[in-house]
């Protein structure tokens, strides 16, 4: 585990050295476009050119009561909500009487057999088998259960269905329960409703889907897809409006082949960059260019030494696939200090099978002073 300093730094100091380049943290309230203008909770500011870069938040498929239940992983917050959920699962089974609710604290449930997921349950069950497996007296960290949900016939959907196959087995030997085909159709605080089956679990965990971010609801009429993100041209601009440019996951486009650009960081910095050049052009009084994909490939990690890579028509699983992600995660960390930081860290958990941000800070209601117990490596 890495704590969020060792991934993310200030937006104030990536740019502190571009004078021309101003670091608000606000609100927006609404976007008028006919007037170029976006109010903020504080101020208002008018506009020559726009670039929203919103992107998308978790997806419930309208169920947004279980979102309490089964948190996303999109931002920082959800990320070290997640962590403190899966460890004071172990906490809670620890200090349960009843052998019942042991296992039901011992249960984790993971909801999406996308390339999330998939390093999702991984993680879990690595952590449960080996990192844990040493620190509670009451319990068998060992025998916890990890089931994966899957709506459709495959994990990594995306990827080339023998990489599917390969994730599949790789889990299943890691001890995964994957349920494939079987869509969830209620999720409570300690159930999941499968359409086959029923889950009891005290650990839900929600990598299934996305959504626009609820912001880009506030630009008014303007074209969107079942998820809401924002129908645009091959140039990315907001239709009917040539000084507004929609970049990253918000942005709803196809390639030149007509397959829809997807949902990764290296098409979200694609378009950020293409967005800037094209406003530099309208500025230069050139016509706008289409926008051209660039396809780097799919990665994800299954567990230790394990992973599956593909680029075009090369597809490469196991040990090398596992240090290629890596080294991409650690070439797209930003900072030096950083890299360093979470290349040592990486270092010292593949040798000692331990894990450094495993500390738990929030108390919660009615159960254990979580704040105390701060399981550290």
């Amino acid at each position: 585990g890495l704590s969020a300093a060792d991934i993310a730094q200030p937006l104030r100091h990536i740019f502190s050295g571009q004078s021309n380049l101003t670091t608000l943290m606000d609100e927006v309230v609404n976007f008028d476009l006919d007037a170029s203008k976006v109010h903020l909770r504080t101020q208002s500011l008018g506009y020559d050119y726009m670039v929203i870069a919103l992107g998308v938040t978790t997806g419930y498929f309208g169920n947004y009561q279980w979102a309490r239940f089964a948190p996303g992983l999109k931002t920082l917050d959800e990320a070290t909500e997640l962590r403190r959920r899966v460890l004071s699962a172990f906490e809670r089974a620890e200090l349960a009487n009843d052998p019942d609710e042991a296992s039901l604290w011992l249960t984790f449930v993971v909801v999406g057999g996308g390339p999330t997921g998939v390093e999702l349950a991984g993680a879990i069950a690595e952590l449960a088998q080996h990192v844990m497996a040493k620190d509670f007296r009451h319990i068998d960290s060992t025998k916890a259960e990890v089931h994966l949900i899957e709506a459709s016939p495959r994990l990594l959907s995306a990827f080339p269905e023998g990489q599917s196959e390969y994730a599949y087995k790789r889990l299943t030997r890691m001890g995964v329960k994957i349920h494939l085909n079987e869509p969830v159709t209620n999720v409570s605080a300690d159930e999941v409703t499968l359409s086959q089956s029923t889950i009891c679990s005290g650990t839900i965990l929600w990598a299934a889907g996305v959504e626009a971010n609820s912001v880009a609801s506030k630009l008014g009429q303007v074209p969107r897809d079942r998820a809401g993100r924002l129908e645009v041209g091959a140039d990315l601009m907001l239709p009917n409006f040539d000084n507004v440019f929609i970049a990253g996951d918000l942005a709803r486009l196809s390639d030149f082949k007509g397959k829809p650009v997807p949902c990764l960081a290296p098409a979200a910095t694609q378009m950020g960059r293409h967005a800037a050049k094209q406003i530099a052009r309208h500025l230069a009084g050139k016509p706008g260019a289409p926008f051209v994909y660039f396809d780097k490939g799919n990665m994800a990690t299954i567990g230790r030494s394990s992973a599956v890579a593909n680029y075009r028509k090369v597809s490469i699983n196991g040990y090398f696939a596992w240090v290629a992600w890596l080294g991409v995660h650690l070439v797209f960390l930003m900072g030096m200090r950083n890299r360093i930081s979470v290349f040592l860290n990486w270092v010292w958990s593949y040798l000692a099978w331990r894990q450094g941000a495993r500390i738990i800070t929030k108390k919660l209601p009615g159960r254990i002073d979580e704040s105390t117990t701060t399981n550290s490596a």
